[in-house]
């Protein structure tokens, strides 16, 4: 069963093509890296999936809701973390969670125990009444990253979710993107960091607005005879 499917699926601002007729799809409970440099296409097509952006042609199926035609029930079994921090900094981890909940439609019977329960999962239920701003950056992508799954959606688009923490949290950070998918949850994720790219199950790389790789890292390392993802990067760049 696919929880993604992209065909054909073009984005064009003016004479400019951003998204240029790419194919793919993404199976339930997969973990699936998007991969490319800077103005490779990766964001637009992203917003076209969670039906913040219309497609100029081609079709996208997103839970089996057509990101043309049916955006609202698309972003309903969605969840989606930007790669800038997208909490309110002003406000408390608890307050966050229940303003986006509130959001999301979660039963206010259930709200209050499901976010106890994911701020104790994070270590975090001690800092419940903590403001957002005064709490370090890896505690907030992990905040981000639970927030987005409070409503339990089907997939989850992460935008560079790791982008400027250590080590250590984006370690912590992949075992939470590992229990979501060990939940059947479909992770759509881009990264600037090619060790990150080993551990998706499939990964694809964009080049002005294509889709010009797609495949299991181990196979596509050994299609182009290198022993790493940052080695198929750069062979991929320079050829």
């Amino acid at each position: 069963m696919y929880s993604i499917v992209a065909e054909n699926l073009t984005k064009k601002f003016g004479d400019f093509t951003s998204v240029d007729h790419i194919n793919f799809q993404v199976k339930q409970g997969e973990i699936f890296g998007f991969l490319g440099a800077n103005g490779a296409g990766k964001t637009t097509a992203i917003r076209m999936l969670c039906g913040l952006l219309r497609p100029t042609s081609g079709v996208a199926t997103v839970a089996g809701y057509d990101v043309k035609t049916q955006a609202k029930f698309v972003k309903r079994h969605i969840g989606y973390m930007s790669q800038r921090f997208s909490l309110y900094n002003d406000l408390t981890l608890f307050e966050n969670m229940q303003l986006f909940g509130t959001v999301y439609g979660i039963p206010k019977a259930e709200l209050k125990d499901r976010i106890h329960q994911s701020l104790k999962e994070l270590q975090m239920d001690d800092k419940a009444n903590t403001l957002v701003y005064s709490i370090p950056l890896g505690w907030k992508q992990k905040l981000a990253f639970a927030t987005a799954m409070l409503h339990r959606p089907q997939i989850v688009f992460l935008d560079e979710p790791t982008s400027g923490v250590d080590p250590i949290v984006r370690r912590e950070f992949w075992n939470m993107i590992y229990h979501a998918a060990s939940q059947g949850v479909t992770i759509f994720v881009t990264t600037h960091y090619m060790d990150e790219a080993e551990y998706c199950e499939r990964i694809s790389i964009m080049e002005s607005g294509q889709l010009k790789i797609i495949g299991k890292p181990a196979d596509i390392k050994a299609e182009m005879g290198v022993d790493s993802i940052a080695d198929v990067f750069v062979k991929f760049v320079r050829r």
